[in-house]
């Protein structure tokens, strides 16, 4: 049977997934045949459990259109602006840290200020750079779900 992840809870290990039959059917983890964990709106083709609502042995169908639904954060796009921009915060506006983002934003005009008056502000500088480039790193190489629990709903601002 075919159908769609409703959700999936990287910390019990379980999920939901809409059949196309318009039933609900949950999974554990084990049933997930995939590498990457199961990320919200990707399509699958599951079978169901004998007399449950269990769904069992379950793939990804591959050519599927992305998984990521409309308004969602996308862990791609938070990565280049951390590696891009991110010495300004810009990644952390993304993602909806605005304290963060002007945090950065703010030791970022203050680092520019102090290389012209003392020199001294390329340090500052630099070390916001290093950390956007390793938070950008960070969210390119985590799988999207675990994105997802992390920066999106778990609101982890840093690293």
């Amino acid at each position: 049977m075919k159908g769609r992840v409703l959700s999936y809870t990287v910390q019990e290990n379980t999920g939901i997934i809409s059949g196309d039959d318009g039933q609900r059917y949950t999974f554990e983890g084990p049933q997930w045949r995939e590498n990457d964990l199961p990320v919200q709106g990707a399509h699958v083709d599951f079978q169901v459990a004998q007399d449950t609502d269990q769904a069992v042995s379950i793939y990804l169908v591959r050519g599927a259109p992305a998984a990521t639904p409309a308004g969602e954060k996308n862990k791609v796009v938070a990565g280049i602006l951390a590696i891009l921009f991110g010495a300004l915060g810009v990644h952390k506006f993304y993602l909806g840290y605005s304290g963060q983002g002007a945090l950065m934003l703010v030791l970022f005009i203050l680092g520019i200020a102090l290389t012209f008056v003392f020199g001294i502000g390329l340090i500052v500088l630099l070390v916001l750079g290093i950390i956007a480039f390793v938070e950008g790193i960070i969210y390119l190489t985590k799988p999207d779900a675990e994105f997802e629990e992390t920066y999106v709903k778990g609101r982890k601002a840093w690293f």
